[in-house]
């Protein structure tokens, strides 16, 4: 298992502290691609650009893929650009094959069979693999988890994340979660501004 399926998988079982928008998840699960291709030294970051190392083999095909699609020519991509080109329906496609390999399951909705449910997790090695990090806290789980709004409300620093570039992920998913965060309220403003001019108001 990657990070970032143990991250969807964790987000399905926990209640959020606010509510989760995809554009959210799918963020963070690209920060979690970027990690775990730091952890095999398939990608090395120069401050904040990733470069490209040698290609593993990777068993997991989206996390091969992310791989795959790194920018490989100078001065590379840096890592926020990074989260917002990988990022887009990223949460979906890691939904998507984890139902098609028959980790996740969907609840249908009592009087309605043809609408289609809330994915869930089933029992599997996969599920309880990922609670057993949650469970001991790990570091790096923690505070994506946390960015999003589980668990506890992440930290100016991050506890017992020693790795630089590790931490330059983190930070920079955090100011991205932070920036479209801003875009919803601007938005929001907007559409209330422009809702007031038809009504008179």
């Amino acid at each position: 298992m990657t990070t970032p399926r143990d991250l969807l998988l964790i987000s399905l079982e926990l209640t959020p502290r606010h509510p989760v928008e995809r554009g959210d998840l799918s963020l963070a699960l690209a920060a979690a691609e970027v990690i775990d291709l730091l952890g095999v030294e398939a990608v090395r970051l120069d401050g904040d650009r990733i470069v490209p190392g040698y290609l593993p083999g990777l068993s997991d095909h989206l996390l091969a893929t992310a791989a795959e699609s790194l920018v490989r020519d100078a001065p590379h991509e840096t890592v926020d650009d990074w989260l917002w080109r990988r990022g887009r329906g990223l949460a979906e496609a890691y939904q998507a094959v984890l139902e098609d390999e028959g980790l996740l399951t969907r609840q249908r909705h009592r009087g309605l069979p043809f609408r289609k449910g809330v994915a869930v997790p089933v029992d599997s090695p996969a599920r309880w693999r990922a609670a057993d990090r949650w469970a001991a806290q790990e570091p790096v789980l923690m505070a994506l988890a946390a960015a999003l709004g589980y668990g506890a409300e992440p930290a100016e620093q991050t506890p017992g994340v020693v790795d630089e570039a590790v931490t330059t992920v983190l930070a920079t998913v955090s100011d991205a979660l932070q920036e479209l965060a801003a875009v919803r309220q601007r938005r929001a403003i907007e559409e209330a501004a422009f809702e007031n001019i038809w009504r008179g108001e």
